[in-house]
């Protein structure tokens, strides 16, 4: 078998393999790492080649700066993405096609964070196996305050990870909690230092590096299996529900109330 050669399709995405590990890392500091179109394109084209890669035993992402980890979607190309409903379906489709690579990734998977975990960046990080903090990262879901509709697929994590009522704790109220709060509801499971981070992390990346493949491989599989939905889950209504969110005119008040930087005018309609 050749051996993988690892480039990401564009530069706002930084990869690299460091013995084991392939480190995936968000490369938009200009704007705290906020998610655009090309780097939820680069992430499933990354993972179909670590796959097959038997060099690597752990995927790691990661925000480049110190500011964040990932803050959000970019949500200067919402207008031209996200408004008409056509691009709506197109944009969706991208970001699931892209969350589900990390969550579906037979092996191991791992967010590192430090700074701002927000929104699309809480979808990530929650789509990977693990997560671990540094002590100034904050958390937040803001769907909430911009009256979009979040995927069925992503709520489910976040209720499998903390459970019905911690997440609708986060949901409801689009708060933001800081690195201990959220180590105490369970969203990551180690905190540490900010300059303590890089030791946390080569922790699991030496352990993995050195423990089972295919024991881990069956372990996530197996887990993965337990958590599979009700066979009488009504697919169909909550994917329009979410349809409702993006067709309201609340939905376009939230948009243009962040455009404008003011607080925006929700009328349940």
């Amino acid at each position: 078998m050749s051996e993988v050669h690892y480039t990401s399709p564009t530069e706002r995405v930084e990869t690299w393999l460091d013995q084991t590990t392939l480190h995936i890392r968000f490369n938009n500091v200009a704007k705290h790492n906020a998610l655009s179109v090309d780097m939820w394109e680069a992430v499933p084209h990354l993972l179909t080649q670590a796959e097959s890669d038997p060099r690597v035993r752990l995927v790691v992402f990661s925000g480049a700066g110190e500011k964040a980890f990932v803050s959000g979607a970019d949500i200067s190309q919402f207008e031209d993405m996200r408004a008409a409903k056509e691009a709506v379906t197109r944009y969706e489709h991208m970001a699931e096609t892209a969350l589900m690579s990390i969550y579906n990734f037979p092996k191991p998977t791992l967010a590192c964070i430090k700074g701002y975990c927000i929104g699309g960046g809480i979808n990530v990080a929650i789509s990977c196996d693990m997560r671990i903090a540094a002590s100034d990262a904050v958390f937040s879901v803001p769907a909430a305050k911009l009256g979009l509709g979040y995927r069925y697929s992503a709520m489910k994590n976040l209720i499998d990870l903390i459970g019905p009522g911690a997440a609708k704790d986060l949901f409801f109220t689009a708060r933001r909690v800081d690195a201990q709060e959220a180590l105490q509801l369970g969203l990551v499971s180690r905190v540490c230092a900010p300059d303590q981070l890089a030791a946390l992390l080569n922790e699991y990346t030496t352990a993995l590096g050195h423990n089972a493949p295919i024991t881990i491989a069956a372990a996530k599989a197996i887990t993965r299996e337990i958590l599979k939905p009700s066979p009488a889950l009504d697919m169909a209504l909550c994917q329009q529900l979410i349809r409702n969110c993006f067709d309201s005119a609340d939905y376009a008040e939230g948009r243009k109330a962040f455009m404008e930087k003011r607080k925006p005018v929700f009328k349940g309609q």
